[in-house]
């Protein structure tokens, strides 16, 4: 098994191609080792010193490591875990995950579907390449609620993303759209 690894924005994590399904549907993102208990794959991740946060898309993994600690070091841990995984057979979630995006509220499901469907056919497919996701969480008196995840979360371009890109296609597609803010 070949193992390809790509640097992405965020220099604190790395993206890594197995050049197989690593989730078949949706995506799982593990912020924190207390959150990765669901997810075999995760809990054998986070079992290497100084991985900090796990994501798992549909044909990657991005792992962001702790902010003094060093790839070189890390980078072949890494590499034996994603490895051992797969040969082990054990299932990458161990309970399903939940939806993507949160629910519309009453009212503004015209809306929200729109900005929900610009977001999975131009934003998701783009932020996927950078090893991450965006996940939409709410839309209030025109500001649309994004939460990112995987090499997307604390990105230092995260935020030039979120106002530049995405809040421009937004307002320039749906009219009731005033601004886009990050949910943490």
């Amino acid at each position: 098994m070949f193992i390809q690894t790509e640097e992405t924005p965020n220099p604190a994590t790395l993206k890594f191609l197995p050049g197989r399904e690593v989730l078949s549907v949706g995506t799982a993102d593990f912020p924190n080792p207390q959150t990765g208990g669901g997810s075999p794959r995760a809990r054998r991740l986070f079992a290497i010193d100084d991985v900090a946060a796990v994501f798992l898309g549909s044909d990657f993994i991005t792992v962001t490591k702790i902010a003094n600690a060093d790839w070189q070091i890390m980078k072949p841990a890494v590499l034996g875990a994603i490895m051992e995984h797969f040969t082990s057979g054990d299932p990458v979630m161990s309970e399903a995950t939940g939806p993507a995006h949160a629910k519309a509220a009453e009212g503004d499901d015209e809306v929200v579907s729109q900005i929900i469907e610009l977001l999975d056919t131009r934003v998701r497919p783009a932020v996927a390449m950078d090893g991450g996701d965006i996940v939409f969480h709410g839309f209030e008196d025109g500001v649309v609620y994004l939460h990112m995840q995987g090499a997307c979360a604390g990105c230092p371009s995260s935020s030039a993303t979120l106002k530049m890109g995405i809040e421009n296609m937004l307002r320039h597609y749906i009219p009731e759209v005033r601004e886009v803010q990050p949910v943490v």
